[in-house]
């Protein structure tokens, strides 16, 4: 072998290091997705004290306004989803997700001061609580877009024999970023008087979000545009130039090649496909909330105060919850590219639905305790191994290149809309009937096992250009 044929081999091969980095700016994405999302948990009695939100004040409308308000930032999910697509079609994914660190920053200043700029100490509570909602509807755009758009950017940087790994690991990061902020409210509440909590604890958990958030954007301007939408917007050189250090220069030319092909096809119609691969979406987003993971991520220590526990031991029981997360998340991560994506929503679905049965006839004959915990970490365990990342694997990867940025917006749109609804119904559920509420879940879980049984293929091993004729078929 010569010289020159040695120092070709690292191209040739490919560099799985910078694919890595890729893979580690994205994700930060992620994290800031389960961040934002989970940093109320520890402010949900808080904001109910300093905003006033008691039936004194509202009468019988207290606890939906307390529901709505600890889940507005939903909304803006929603909207952050339906706008995802054109973000994502127009202005490409890298700088999508510049804007959405953009929010990300805005949003954890802004709720943890809603006085700041427009208000002062002495504005009336009921003004303060309207710009707080505000500020977290501006997170939420945030989080629509990155929850959107940061696994379409991985799915379409990486090799298909490990692409469900890589986008899995947008997951592992959801839910690290979730067992982060528990652990830095459990220390700012940690031995504190619960006037302090009330008055300026709550404030400095959704402030500890900034920083992350400034970091995200920062690196972002460090990492290139996915080599597809390169392709798409006819930058082939540059497309080539990013596939070739990913996968090496033979691989690189065959792959651009097939991307060249759906180009080529390049039609704006969302319906191309027909209407059941947008069906199919928009299903498996909807079935990962109404099974209620949101429910018991958003009101963990509350839950856990409810069962018995205290406040510091509730914030304790959480952020061991959440570590099993991180497990079973592994667990997904090492085994979805290796056993398939239809096995893992199906195991998972059948663990959630004895987990939420347990649950609710645990609720209903009144026998709180370790029992209870021990199913709570059974069925998040399910959900973690099975369709918090798996969702997202094939929500990336389902869509064929020519409507992906459009059918990713539609299912990402629908499953914050589903996570808005639960969330934001579960304390008047929870009021009417806990067992009742459980169970639901339970059987939302028993229906998402016929779901993906019957209608959901497997795509494993597919690259995303295959996905144009397998919905062509």
């Amino acid at each position: 072998m010569t010289n020159s044929q040695k120092k070709s081999n690292p191209l040739d091969n490919g560099n799985p290091m910078y694919l890595g980095l890729l893979t580690l700016v994205a994700t930060l994405g992620g994290l800031l997705f389960g961040y934002d999302t989970a940093v109320i948990s520890g402010a949900v009695e808080p904001i109910k004290v300093f905003f006033k939100l008691t039936a004194e004040n509202y009468g019988d409308a207290a606890t939906f306004y307390h529901g709505a308000t600890v889940s507005s930032a939903l909304i803006g999910c929603i909207i952050g989803g339906m706008i995802s697509g054109l973000f994502a079609q127009k202005y490409g994914r890298k700088k999508s997700l510049i804007v959405a660190s953009i929010l990300f920053f805005i949003s954890a200043v802004g709720s943890g001061y809603p006085e700041m700029l427009f208000f002062n100490s002495s504005t009336p509570i009921s003004t303060l609580l309207v710009s707080f909602n505000i500020y977290r509807i501006i997170g939420g755009i945030g989080v629509g877009l990155a929850s959107a758009i940061t696994p379409m950017y991985i799915a379409e940087m990486s090799p298909a024999e490990i692409r469900g790994k890589l986008v899995s690991w947008n997951q592992f990061a959801i839910i690290f970023g979730m067992l982060v902020v528990y652990f830095v409210n459990y220390f700012i509440v940690f031995g504190k008087e619960a006037d302090w909590i009330n008055r300026e604890g709550w404030r400095l958990m959704f402030l500890s979000e900034s920083f992350v958030a400034a970091t995200f954007g920062i690196l972002l301007f460090l990492v290139p545009e996915t080599p597809r939408y390169l392709a798409l917007m006819h930058n082939d050189e540059k497309a080539f130039k990013i596939l070739s250090r990913i996968n090496g220069t033979e691989k690189a030319k065959t792959i651009l090649a097939e991307i060249k092909e759906t180009v080529h096809e390049k039609v704006e119609k969302v319906l191309t496909y027909g209407w059941k691969v947008l069906i199919i979406g928009v299903l498996l987003s909807v079935f990962q909330q109404a099974v209620g993971i949101n429910v018991v991520l958003y009101y963990a220590p509350t839950i856990f105060k409810g069962l018995g526990f205290g406040n510091d031991a509730a914030m304790y029981q959480t952020v061991i919850m959440g570590i099993i997360n991180i497990i079973f998340t592994l667990v997904a991560i090492f085994t979805v590219d290796k056993f398939g994506r239809k096995p893992l929503l199906i195991i998972g679905s059948i663990a959630m639905a004895i987990g939420m049965f347990a649950i609710g006839a645990l609720a209903h004959f009144e026998i709180i305790g370790i029992s209870t915990l021990i199913f709570i970490v059974i069925y998040t365990a399910a959900f973690m191994m099975s369709w918090g990342p798996v969702c997202w694997v094939l929500i990336s990867e389902i869509f064929p290149n020519t409507i992906r940025g459009k059918a990713v917006a539609i299912a990402v749109a629908a499953q914050w809309i589903a996570n808005f609804v639960v969330s934001s119904t579960f304390p008047v559920l929870e009021h009417f009937s806990i067992t009742f509420t459980y169970v639901l879940y339970g059987i939302m879980s028993v229906l998402s096992i016929l779901f993906v049984w019957k209608m959901v293929p497997e795509t494993k091993g597919k690259t995303l250009e295959d996905m144009t004729q397998l919905w062509k078929k």
